[in-house]
């Protein structure tokens, strides 16, 4: 399983509660563009609209510019694979509950291009600090412990 692409902010920004994975329908070129490691998660998120997933801002961008199409979108909505059942599930927790559905990575799964989502509570400032003094304090007795013990 080789990642291709993952969203660093989603981990800082929102505590994670459920996720799947889901398949995604792409083009050609963005497939390739996808497995040279071209595509961007951040900002990106998941709606659900008329029975149907959408990954919406996710930049992709054509893997050659001069054989892509002249009405190319490189971020335009692209359609997730998921079951009924998921599906009513993220709805109902993304507009009944107020939650957010954030991707996270896309990756190889033998040769099919996946993409994690999570459903996702937004934190706040006070959280995200508590988070960066967690981080600097595990960081700090990591090198405390690593000089000890050389």
């Amino acid at each position: 399983m080789a990642q291709l692409a993952h969203n660093k902010k989603a981990k800082f920004d929102y505590e994670l509660l459920d996720s799947y994975e889901v398949g995604v329908s792409l083009l050609g070129t963005e497939v390739k563009a996808l497995r040279s490691g071209q595509g961007k998660l951040e900002g990106a998120h998941v709606i659900v609209r008329g029975g149907e997933a959408y990954l919406v801002n996710a930049s992709i961008p054509p893997f050659q510019k001069a054989n892509a199409p002249a009405d190319y979108d490189a971020e335009r909505p692209r359609k997730l694979l998921l079951t009924k059942k998921e599906i009513a599930e993220i709805e109902q927790k993304s507009e009944k509950q107020g939650l957010t559905v954030v991707p996270l990575k896309w990756y190889n799964a033998g040769r099919k291009l996946k993409l994690e989502i999570a459903i996702g509570r937004g934190k706040k400032k006070t959280d995200k600090r508590q988070t960066i003094q967690a981080r600097d304090t595990k960081r700090d007795v990591e090198r405390e412990l690593k000089f000890k013990y050389k």
